[in-house]
């Protein structure tokens, strides 16, 4: 767990679809549950057509503002591998990414405007950042359902953030079982692979 006296800077990314906005939401909703002040920004672009996504998350006692400045992420959440890469200058010394090794090739690839790099992660560890990679898209689809990544990932993260992993898993199943009670216990599960995963 991080230190709850100081702002907690998360940046979430990967491509449209896999949920990168709802963990986000959740993120926030915990963290202000739990008291702290916390502020979010997003950035969608072609979203709803496969193109990349982030999110923002920053909590603690006081937030100013929701845009987390390149090089002080805390986490990096990234639920495709290319994403990973694209975004990792933004962590700060000896913060953390946690990637989904799945590779989704972004329309800019499919268009032959940039590459897609043949092993994103081994590129982020060549910068000597700390990176716990797993296949998150893979223990979703064990699951059943493709789009459970998200709380996959969030499952991942949640040994590393200011309150107890327990607490947004809670916040995660009740936010299910209001919109969508079928769907609710799978969440809980995909949670709990995540954080083994990412042990």
């Amino acid at each position: 767990m991080t230190n709850n006296h100081r702002v907690v800077n998360i940046l979430v990314v990967g491509v449209g679809g896999q949920g990168v906005m709802t963990a986000s939401e959740v993120l926030c909703e915990t963290a202000i549950s739990q008291g702290f002040d916390a502020k979010k920004t997003e950035v969608a672009g072609m979203a709803q057509r496969g193109g990349v996504v982030s999110s923002h998350v920053r909590f603690g006692p006081k937030v100013l503002s929701p845009g987390i400045a390149c090089g002080e992420a805390d986490i990096l959440v990234a639920f495709e591998a290319a994403e990973a890469m694209r975004w990792c200058h933004y962590l700060r010394p000896g913060g953390i990414a946690m990637v989904n090794r799945l590779h989704l090739v972004p329309p800019v690839v499919s268009l032959g405007l940039f590459p897609y790099p043949p092993d994103p992660v081994e590129e982020i560890r060549k910068q000597g950042i700390r990176v716990h990679d797993f296949d998150g898209s893979a223990i979703a689809l064990e699951l059943g359902d493709k789009r459970l990544v998200n709380t996959v990932m969030m499952g991942a993260i949640s040994e590393s953030l200011p309150f107890t992993p327990e607490l947004l898993k809670e916040r995660i199943v009740k936010r299910f079982r209001i919109r969508k009670p079928a769907l609710a216990d799978l969440n809980g599960q995909a949670f709990d692979r995540g954080r083994a995963a990412a042990r």
